[in-house]
C-alpha cells in the first residue's frame, strides 16, 4: 500500500481509489463508461441481464448496479465520473445521486447547501 494512505480508512467518508480498487472494478467501470453509447443503453433497457453478461459482472456487481447503491459502487471502487453516465441513463441529478449518498432526500440535502435553490 502507498505509504502517503496509511490510516486513511480511519478517515470517515473516505474511500481509496488506488491501483488495487481500481483492477478490482475494471469491469464495472467499463460497464458504466459504455452507458455513452447508444447501443449498449438500448441493450441495458431491453435486457439488463444481457448487459451485465456482456461485461461480465459479477452477482455482487449487478446487485450494486440494480439497488443503485452509489454509495456501495463507491465503495466497491467505480470511478464518480462513469457513475455520472449511469446518473443520466436513470435520470437522476448529481445532487438526487449525493442526497442518497448520504442517506438523505433531495430535499433534506438541498437544505445542507448554500444555495439550496440552485438545484
Amino acid at each position: 500500500m502507498n505509504p502517503q494512505l496509511e490510516g486513511i480508512e480511519d478517515i470517515e467518508g473516505t474511500y481509496v481509489f488506488d491501483v488495487r480498487q481500481s483492477v478490482k472494478s475494471l469491469r464495472l467501470n467499463r460497464f458504466f463508461w459504455r452507458h455513452r453509447e447508444p447501443e449498449f443503453r438500448a441493450l441495458l433497457a431491453r435486457d439488463f441481464k444481457a448487459a451485465c453478461d456482456e461485461l461480465k459482472l459479477s452477482d455482487e456487481e449487478r446487485t450494486l448496479v440494480s439497488n443503485q447503491d452509489w454509495l456501495g459502487l463507491i465503495r466497491y471502487g467505480v470511478s464518480f465520473f462513469v457513475l455520472e453516465k449511469f446518473a443520466r441513463v436513470v435520470k437522476m441529478s448529481n445532487l438526487a445521486v449525493y442526497a442518497s449518498m448520504r442517506g438523505e432526500t433531495l430535499e433534506a440535502f438541498l437544505k445542507t447547501r448554500r444555495v439550496p435553490e440552485s438545484a
